[in-house]
């Protein structure tokens, strides 16, 4: 009989137990993806210092160009991430899913990775993946036409480009476990358009496995943790760069 009071009781323990070890569990995979978006922050301050500009969110990017090279900021900024000899072995002359950047493509780089995302392996499709997206603009209370965000086609940005301010302003948020989550592929970025956690699965939008919001990286350096709360047209002007709506923030 005292033995099965012991057994209870250890079982009790271990119920009161395990919600708290799985909290401490998420509170660290959430520290650790704070950090890789703090050293992506890093990574695109010191490119800035370097060519007095950000990376362009991606060039050449299908359909509107048939046979377009489609190559991601997050591979230009490789040098900054002390990936310089991986960046070294892209080709990019060549489109991002050539042959000849197959092996490069294909490295799992766990800084691109949060930790809470569930996956079986590190690659979508072969290349290696992100859970981090660069800031297109916004479709919440417009058509994002032109785009308002800090990772345009074609094009690089500069501080002198946020009239909204550095410290209002979205570059790259979580945008875990997403289709085109590659961080060779152009595709890697997106306008926000619904409720942070809310898209629809083929949507590239913020999103996150942490509970109650998503991780994001401002243009000051900043990384900050939005809840799915968020009022929408916040959460817009936070995504645009110059929608003269910093006042509301």
């Amino acid at each position: 009989m005292e033995l099965l009071v012991v057994i209870a009781i250890i079982g009790v323990l271990v119920g009161l137990l395990l919600p708290a070890v799985q909290a401490a569990r998420e509170a660290m995979r959430r520290a650790s993806c704070q950090n890789n978006l703090h050293q992506i922050g890093l990574a695109l301050q010191n490119y800035h210092s370097a060519y007095r500009h950000f990376p362009p969110g991606a060039i050449e990017v299908r359909p509107q160009f048939p046979n377009g090279k489609q190559h991601a900021w997050s591979a230009f900024v490789l040098p900054f991430l002390e990936q310089a000899s991986l960046a070294e072995q892209i080709d990019f002359g060549l489109p991002f899913d050539a042959p000849e950047n197959e092996e490069a493509a294909s490295t799992v780089l766990p800084g691109f990775l949060c930790p809470t995302t569930p996956r079986s392996e590190g690659t979508i499709q072969g290349r290696g993946a992100s859970d981090y997206g660069g800031i297109y603009g916004q479709r919440i209370t417009g058509r994002n036409d032109p785009p308002n965000g800090m990772m345009l086609h074609d094009r690089a940005l500069a501080f002198r480009d946020v009239l909204d301010g550095s410290s209002h302003t979205v570059i790259v948020s979580e945008d875990a476990a997403f289709p085109d989550g590659q961080w060779i592929n152009g595709r890697n970025l997106f306008d926000q358009a619904f409720s942070i956690n809310q898209a629809p699965a083929f949507e590239n939008d913020m999103r996150s496995f942490h509970v109650g919001g998503v991780m994001v990286l401002k243009v000051d350096g900043s990384v900050s943790f939005l809840t799915e709360q968020l009022d929408l047209e916040i959460l817009a002007a936070l995504c645009t760069r110059a929608g003269h709506d910093n006042a509301n923030l």
